[in-house]
């Protein structure tokens, strides 16, 4: 039976305010309420922004913050972490709910309701079956690519908005072409208003980090709209939004068949996970605690389940509007329950105040909010240090870009997996040879100066032997023995190599038939537990000194007077 101390524990774990409330100072908490209040003036423009970009109503916006922050308080790991709408899962849930409701506006919001849940309870599966590995097959690599192409993707939706022009299209290059073919349209005082926006919170993000600076901007556009009659003039404006919380209920079930909507919200788990774990672990190691990246799964399931309650959309812990709330002061998820009230009071009293607002502000708020991921830097150092690296970035950032994000995101991860599977096919194999005055053998092709070993090839694969990479070790020894001449012995060291499979062992068999056709004696040094115990096995005793197998490559090759 397990002590008071480890269900304490165990419950903890589970339920994460347990420790952080019971270990909570009063000093604390004029952090957690500054933190909370800045985090509610960041998430209003941006909210409304996102939803936007959604195609959802703006308030739909301030929804997901205020009831996905509630959830992830209750059950998410990481005391800074902040949970709202995202540009990626915004832009995903426009570009794929518009096709699935029809022009139906309705549907449209039902179904993004019912995307929130099916999240939850994807990520409530995720949990139970820890596959928190499972996201990990995603390299940085297609990641960086990954965002790039959405945050091109992005900003090519919201220039009509900066410009005033209709816009419309698929994909990237498609909005980009009916772009160009509209720009005669422009309206110049749209124009005029989104750049002064943009400009102004690029500034402001420059010379005031951490300070509100969007909801200032978003003050100032209201009042210089209403004063100067911009809506009558014709500048597209919010309009009015409904004032009051939420309607909680149960979403709207059987709008989808589970081939539709289970992509959509695979996709948006993906998203979400990899961006608020990323975001997550950065907040933890900079003050000093321990992140379950399990638990991750369920403080973004009660998010969203809570977002879907509310009628809101797919919710997700973001980097940018977490630096927010950490710059802010926050110590505890006690500031994301603080933001939450501060929305509610503004959505009970002070959306009337936002009907004004010019929807070019929006569309600014959201380019400066998603510019920066795309990293050329980072695209740049891939090019000059692992090739194999930029060509998968590349591949994700294409994807996003023709496919769209969930398709994108999807083939992103697909590609991640095979760049992975493409690695492990094909190990370094390295030749050794022994570096002067010692007993120690190195790399030839990576260390000048090696001494040769004459009438031998001794090799090292530098990763497991498994089925996927076998017949590729195999090729590169023989290949290499092909081009020597006078060989009389070859030596597998396996002091790199982790763990081998049934095809790695035949491998090993399939070598020895082959030199013994040749007249060339063949051993196996430094195998390690795991290896011996296959190899044994599989019958390579008999055929190899097994004598041998536990010891170091000098060793062996020091009983031979040509080693």
């Amino acid at each position: 039976m397990n002590s008071p101390s480890e269900l304490r524990a165990s419950w903890t774990r589970f339920f994460p305010p347990f420790g952080w409330l019971a270990a909570y100072r009063r000093e604390w908490l004029p952090f957690d309420a500054i933190a909370g209040v800045t985090l509610a003036a960041y998430a209003i423009p941006v909210s409304l922004a996102y939803a936007a970009l959604a195609g959802l109503p703006p308030q739909i916006g301030v929804y997901g913050y205020m009831l996905g922050g509630i959830g992830y308080a209750l059950l998410g790991a990481s005391r800074q972490l902040a949970i709202g709408p995202t540009s990626a899962i915004s832009l995903m849930i426009a570009s794929t709910v518009g096709a699935l409701a029809g022009g139906d506006a309705v549907r449209y919001a039902q179904i993004a309701s019912l995307a929130a849940f099916a999240v939850a309870v994807l990520c409530f599966i995720a949990w139970l079956f820890k596959l928190s590995v499972l996201v990990r097959l995603v390299s940085d690599s297609i990641l960086v690519g990954f965002k790039a192409g959405a945050g091109l993707t992005i900003i090519m939706s919201q220039l009509p908005s900066l410009f005033g022009v209709a816009g419309g299209g698929h994909n990237f290059f498609d909005r980009a072409i009916k772009l160009v073919g509209q720009l005669g349209a422009i309206d110049p005082l749209v124009l005029a208003i989104g750049a002064v926006a943009l400009l102004l919170l690029l500034l402001g993000e420059r010379l005031l980090p951490g300070k509100p600076v969007g909801i200032t901007i978003v003050a100032l556009a209201i009042v210089t709209a209403t004063l100067l009659g911009f809506p009558a003039m014709g500048v597209p404006v919010t309009g009015k939004i409904p004032e009051g919380l939420p309607a909680l209920g149960i979403p709207t079930f059987g709008l989808l068949e589970f081939d539709d909507l289970f992509p959509l919200a695979a996709g948006c788990v993906l998203l979400a996970y990899i961006e608020g774990v990323s975001a997550a672990r950065s907040f933890a190691a900079r003050h000093g605690y321990p992140l379950d990246v399990r638990q991750e799964f369920l403080g973004l399931g009660a998010a969203n389940l809570a977002a879907a309650f509310g009628h809101g959309y797919p919710v997700a812990g973001g980097l940018s509007q977490s630096a927010v709330n950490d710059s802010a002061g926050a110590r505890t998820p006690l500031a994301l329950v603080i933001c939450s009230v501060a929305l509610a009071l503004c959505l009970l009293f002070f959306t009337g105040l936002l009907t004004n607002l010019p929807k070019a502000v929006l569309a600014a708020i959201v380019f400066a909010a998603v510019y920066k991921l795309v990293d050329a830097r980072a695209l740049m150092r891939m090019w000059k240090v692992s090739r194999i690296d930029f060509y998968a970035a590349a591949i994700a950032l294409i994807s996003v870009l023709l496919l769209g994000i969930l398709q994108g995101v999807l083939l992103a991860s697909i590609a991640s997996i095979f760049l992975l599977l493409a690695r492990a096919s094909r190990p370094n194999v390295a030749f050794l040879g022994r570096l002067p005055g010692t007993g120690r053998y190195s790399d030839n092709a990576r260390h000048e100066g090696v001494e040769p070993l004459i009438g031998i090839i001794a090799f090292r694969p530098e990763a497991s032997l498994l089925y996927i990479n076998a017949e590729t070790v195999i090729e590169t020894v023989l290949n290499v023995l092909q081009k020597s001449s006078d060989i009389r012995l070859v030596a597998c060291d396996l002091s790199a190599s982790p763990t081998i499979d049934l095809a790695g062992a035949r491998m090993l068999h399939d070598l020895h038939d082959e030199l013994a056709s040749r007249h060339v004696a063949f051993c196996i040094v430094g195998a390690h537990g795991q290896l011996r115990d296959l190899l044994r096995a599989e019958g390579l005793a008999e055929k190899t000194d097994s004598g041998q197998w536990l010891r170091s490559l000098d060793s062996v090759l020091g009983d031979d007077p040509a080693g």
